[in-house]
């Protein structure tokens, strides 16, 4: 698969119809891409990042990575120099957007070409913003070890599957006890951790699709809608009904 390189990341406006994204690519310079309409993933060689419209993700310089958009996609772009990481983040992340911040981030991308001294003010206050943005515990991370991947993969492609660690180390031809122990020093959770957020990245993703929250409970292997709703606002804030509302 060829690499593109962008010597600097762009900043402005990219619509993305539902399933469409920007294909793997690194550029020199960081950025920060959040979606005030629809839900944005970034996946690295390191895993996942799933962002709805009160969270962004920062790509460091130098990141092959790519986009997708899932639902209905607004994406904004900004592109900062290497020497402005307001976090002082060498990876990754995922950021909480409050409404200040988000304002600043779309009238910040509606003229990238302006560089007069009001958008020089507005930039300040958005790094400052930034700066104050606090990480989210939002990555599913990507696993290297062939018999955890394999559990994986499977939970990937069923997140409702209910099956135990052992009883899934068993498919995989490997105990739970080493697969316990991989989770904590490859993806740096718990198994049941790490299965929550996969099931809310996949929720993420249904619910960015239309699909009723009902149903979404019962695809991501919840017993019930009242059980996911709670992990739901629990991890962000706010209701699955009102995801695509806000």
């Amino acid at each position: 698969m060829e690499i593109r390189h962008l010597p600097e990341a762009p900043t402005g406006i990219r619509p993305l119809a539902p399933g469409t994204g920007i294909d793997a690519h690194r550029h020199d310079t960081h950025q920060v891409a959040y979606a005030c309409r629809g839900v944005l993933s970034v996946t690295t060689s390191a895993g996942t990042w799933v962002a709805p419209a009160n969270r962004a993700i920062w790509v460091p310089a130098g990141t092959v990575h790519e986009h997708r958009a899932h639902g209905d996609t607004d994406l904004r772009l900004i592109g900062l120099p290497v020497a402005d990481n307001p976090l002082n983040l060498q990876r990754p992340a995922v950021l909480a957007v409050g409404p200040l911040l988000r304002e600043l981030i779309i009238a910040y991308t509606q003229d990238p070409h302006d560089d007069g001294a009001e958008r020089q003010r507005l930039r300040a206050v958005l790094l400052d913003q930034l700066r104050r943005s606090p990480e989210q515990p939002f990555h599913l991370p990507t696993a290297r070890d062939s018999r955890l991947a394999a559990v994986c993969a499977i939970l990937h492609d069923d997140p409702a599957d209910r099956r135990t660690l052992a009883q899934l180390g068993r498919q995989a031809g490997t105990s739970d006890r080493t697969l316990a122990r991989l989770c904590q020093g490859e993806l740096g959770m718990t198994f049941p951790q790490w299965r929550t957020q996969l099931r809310l990245h996949h929720a993420l993703l249904l619910l960015a699709d239309g699909t009723p929250v009902t149903t979404v409970a019962h695809r991501c292997g919840w017993a019930s809608a009242s059980a996911f709703i709670d992990v739901f606002r629990r991890a962000l804030g706010y209701t699955p009904g009102r995801a695509f509302t806000m």
